[in-house]
């Protein structure tokens, strides 16, 4: 949502329901309960756009998927394997889990190598 909102300033409808593969009718039901919510100003029929609170939580979301993906990447798994991995688990995290997690991927980054020990003690099992 928040990429479509950035590349036009603005979201419709029928533009969400293309990129996700869902209905029209699903996509305005969910943008009306986020409107409901705070998080998009929505006008029927001229598309919508993310509030301040709307912005930071998508913020917050795209650094989650980004922190979960590089850390899996890190470790080797394939790009496939990642993209699977981490849309089955981004939505199950704790906060302090996702801190953690990010906190291993800078230090890696850092460090790597320490990410090069662990891939080659990981080989050896």
């Amino acid at each position: 949502m928040q990429e479509l909102v950035d590349l036009k300033g603005y979201a419709r409808v029928s533009d969400m329901a293309a990129s996700l593969g869902l209905s029209r009718s699903a996509v305005s039901n969910m943008v009306r309960r986020l409107a409901k919510r705070g998080f998009v100003n929505y006008e029927k029929y001229r598309g919508f756009t993310l509030t301040p609170e709307g912005r930071a939580v998508a913020n917050h979301i795209k650094v989650r998927h980004q922190t979960l993906a590089e850390l899996l990447h890190m470790l080797g798994l394939s790009a496939e394997t990642v993209e699977q991995e981490v849309e089955v688990i981004e939505h199950h995290l704790k906060p302090e889990t996702l801190r953690v997690f990010s906190r291993l991927v800078r230090f890696w980054h850092e460090h790597p190598q320490h990410l090069e020990t662990f891939l080659r003690y990981g080989k050896g099992k």
